[in-house]
């Protein structure tokens, strides 16, 4: 027959057995406000997640660029996690690194893409804050991401690629990609690079998507069609016409100085409603 109740087995030995209530408790939560630099700083590496957004804006606020480490730091701490959803602790680090800007935060964005500390969906938060910075990938690596199944990966690394021979034979070859944001990605990033292949999207972007990067891109391949529809968007586009003045400043083309000359003396035409 079962004991009508359970044995103490600490009951003859002197020892009293583990009380079941847990005196613990979780840390104070931290505010960001109230800490300085320093201490700001030396907690973003272990910060918990529901204080990682407030103190990754608050170093961003304070323009604290001696916290890229930090914040790589951060990164790195769920390197192998995020296969299947994006690690939120990872994307504020990339994303307070893309705000800070300089020459440490792209480095640092460069180190975490090629150690492949941010993959499956969180891949793509990591290559758009390098993009942002106009980070430089090596070109194995640039190649590897142009080649990445996600559109908004290959997308983004156009933007970080080398003018490799090889990176350039890719690129070729998305722009015929599918998905119509990689292919103008790769346009642009052609564009940039000089290639004279990639003119015909560029025109079309020019003529129905006109954005500044776009226009910046046109300028190394620019030919009289370009440099013609160049001056449509200025006249249709008030928003874009200090980004056309400023590629047609830097066309070596006597018919980029006599549009130039005509944007001076015509007010552009308004906004299509």
């Amino acid at each position: 027959m079962a004991p009508a109740h359970q044995l103490d087995l600490f009951a003859a030995t002197g020892v009293e057995a583990a009380s079941t209530k847990s005196d613990w408790q979780p840390p104070p939560r931290l505010v960001p406000t109230e800490l300085d630099d320093a201490a700001l700083i030396a907690a973003i590496p272990n910060i918990r997640l529901a204080e990682c957004r407030d103190m990754a804006a608050e170093a961003v606020r304070r323009g604290l660029t001696s916290a890229v480490p930090a914040f790589e730091a951060l990164c790195r701490r769920f390197r192998g996690f995020g296969l299947t959803h994006t690690v939120p602790e990872q994307v504020a680090a990339v994303q307070a690194l893309a705000a800070l800007g300089g020459r440490e935060a792209s480095a640092a964005l460069v180190r975490i893409l090629c150690d492949d500390v941010m993959q499956g969906p969180g891949l793509a938060e990591a290559v758009y804050a390098a993009a942002t910075l106009r980070a430089r990938l090596p070109a194995e690596r640039g190649m590897a991401l142009l080649r990445h199944a996600e559109p908004a990966v290959r997308a983004q690394a156009c933007r970080c690629v080398p003018p490799h021979l090889l990176v350039v034979a890719i690129l070729l070859d998305l722009l015929g990609d599918l998905n119509p944001a990689v292919a103008a990605a790769a346009a642009c990033a052609l564009g940039h690079f000089g290639h004279h292949e990639a003119r015909a999207i560029l025109a079309q972007l020019l003529r129905e998507e006109p954005t500044e990067d776009v226009i910046s891109t046109v300028v190394a391949i620019a030919d009289a069609d370009i440099i013609v529809r160049l001056g449509r968007v200025a006249r249709t586009r008030l928003d874009l016409v200090e980004a056309v003045k400023a590629a047609l400043e830097d066309i070596d083309d006597p018919l980029a100085g006599a549009v130039l000359v005509t944007l001076a003396s015509h007010a552009p035409d308004p906004l299509p409603r």
